[in-house]
């Protein structure tokens, strides 16, 4: 009889160190995930102040008149497709991550073609509230950096996490998946090719 009891204290002190486990890992978990989705709203909110300057800065630009006006609509597209690219911050999948990053890109490529452009113009050049946007753009483009890299620093800890043993198996028991982290654009490891040739 004491031998049944024995093992009965012994199985419910077992279960209860097991339940302790999961649960204090699948806590852990949770607010890991939870950071890093945090963090994603910081990434989206940089972008969005991007995205409000460059309006801002299509404005002054329209105000010279002879300024080129496919430059200013591919900038106009290029910052309606990035806005209307979303990603569900719960699930961020590596496909929907490239899309939206695939959008972005195409926005400061558009952005950079402007900010050459102008160059040609000194009236335009000289415009104090130009000068003060693009200062602007010029901050929030390190702003987004950074929220970028903290991300990838959270998600990173979050998707190590995810994989250690014995925590694998209760990221896999309650569906704990990895996220998809920023990465370089293909060919951004490759030096730029500066050519300084005028004629």
């Amino acid at each position: 009889m004491k031998k049944g009891i024995l093992t009965i204290i012994i199985l419910i002190v077992i279960a209860v160190l097991l339940g302790g486990w999961y649960v204090r890992t699948n806590n852990t978990l949770v607010d890991m995930k939870g950071q890093s989705t945090k963090q994603w709203a910081n990434v989206e909110s940089s972008y969005q102040r991007r995205s409000d300057l460059i309006g801002n800065l299509v404005k002054t630009v329209q105000g010279a008149a002879d300024f080129e006006r496919g430059t200013l609509k591919d900038v106009i597209e290029a910052r309606a497709k990035a806005t209307s690219t979303t990603i569900d911050a719960n699930n961020i999948t590596p496909e929907q991550l490239a899309q939206f990053q695939q959008a972005q890109t195409g926005l400061s490529s558009a952005l950079s073609r402007l900010l050459v452009t102008v160059e040609r113009y000194p009236d335009l050049k000289s415009n104090q509230n130009f000068l003060e946007l693009q200062s602007q753009l010029e901050g929030t483009e390190n702003r987004i950096n950074v929220e970028r890299n903290r991300f990838n620093d959270l998600a990173g800890e979050y998707n190590i996490k995810i994989e250690k043993i014995p925590t694998n198996i209760i990221a896999s028991l309650a569906n704990f998946d990895p996220v998809a982290l920023f990465s370089s654009n293909p060919g951004a490891e490759n030096a730029p090719d500066v050519n300084f040739d005028f004629n």
